[in-house]
């Protein structure tokens, strides 16, 4: 059954993440990956949520693992770090990698606390 829900959430998550992508990373006139930092900063601030909540372990598998899982991209988020930084685009390179970070683990945080908050 788990991995029927890791399934659905997944079909949910990859369509978002490309559509997310392309809808920020088109507003933005610059070498920067926007649309990539956007979704890793949001499915941080999800996957917090959800961890912050006595949530169901199916929502868990769900939304966790299948949304999140899909929604968010570590491979991509390297990739256009390492080719940021081949391209001599340093400042942009060193941005990316420690706003993700900072950001991701913020956004974490934030959506843990904000989901202990309301429950």
């Amino acid at each position: 059954m788990n991995w029927l829900l890791v399934i659905l959430g997944a079909a949910v998550g990859a369509p978002l993440r490309y559509l997310t992508d392309r809808a920020v990373q088109t507003r933005h006139d610059t070498i920067f990956p926007w649309g990539t930092f956007t979704v890793n900063i949001v499915g941080s601030l999800i996957l917090g949520a959800l961890s912050g909540m006595a949530a169901d372990p199916h929502v868990q598998v769900l939304v966790g693992t299948g949304l999140c899982g899909a929604l968010t991209t570590y491979s991509t988020f390297g990739y256009e770090t390492l080719q940021l930084a081949r391209t001599r685009a340093r400042f942009q390179a060193v941005a990316n990698l420690a706003a993700t970070i900072i950001g991701g683990l913020g956004a974490y945080y934030t959506g843990t606390a904000l989901a202990q908050a309301i429950s």
